[in-house]
């Protein structure tokens, strides 16, 4: 029942969308949002609009949209990232912390087993959670508390937009983005932030929905259209 009434929301809220090629519509007036076409300077009020009111089902609306495999796929994001100690890390569109979370417990787990050390990071390492919405944000503080982590330091969590990051250059060690490229709406901006903020060597991830192409597959995803 709960996953009906959630379907329900996401099919209202324009989030249960095939990816589209949205090349075409980079530097046009409008572009898209689920499966209409919306002017640019209306788009990111819909997306807050929509993910102000999934904000506590997110994770739930990724199993549903990915059958769960959404869970594996960050597993295997953090370890092509390649964690250290001591890195500083962006995580845009990241609000519920789940990624950045991974990738604490990635670096905290290879201290642990090299050096049995207790369950801290260093000072320097710092892992941004960056997300334009706050409801969002407020879940992945909640999460954090509930794990114990309410009080790292290594957690920073920042209201910001992936157009237009409040970031230093070169700053940066990493940068993910998991399910969010989509919801921009001017992708080459927050390519070129990403790329700005990256310092020599860094490593850039984006995870991302795509096109269903295995028939069995693509039957189910066109019933949940």
């Amino acid at each position: 029942m709960a996953v009906r009434s959630i379907y329900r929301g996401l099919r209202k809220n324009n989030l249960l969308l095939p990816l589209r090629n949205t090349g075409s519509h980079l530097h046009s007036h409008a572009t898209s949002f689920g499966f209409k076409e919306v002017r640019e300077e209306d788009k990111s009020q819909l997306v807050g609009d929509a993910f102000t009111k999934v904000a506590s089902n997110y994770d739930l609306m990724n199993d549903l949209m990915s059958g769960g495999m959404h869970r594996l796929w960050k597993e295997r994001l953090v370890s092509k990232l390649n964690p250290f100690q001591g890195m500083k890390h962006l995580d845009v569109a990241g609000g519920t912390g789940d990624v950045a979370f991974r990738i604490r417990e990635g670096i905290n787990g290879a201290i642990i087993r090299h050096r049995a050390m207790r369950n801290d990071l260093p000072d320097e390492t710092k892992f941004f959670v960056c997300d334009i919405n706050p409801n969002m944000l407020n879940v992945g503080k909640k999460r954090a508390q509930e794990r114990g982590l309410g009080d790292d330091k290594s957690l920073v969590w920042v209201e910001g937009d992936a157009e237009a990051l409040k970031v230093e250059d070169n700053s940066m060690d990493g940068y993910t983005i998991a399910f969010g490229i989509r919801n921009v709406t001017h992708i080459e901006k927050a390519l070129s932030e990403a790329h700005r903020v990256l310092k020599r060597g860094g490593r850039f991830l984006c995870l991302e929905l795509s096109h269903v192409e295995l028939p069995i597959f693509k039957d189910f995803h066109s019933c949940t259209r």
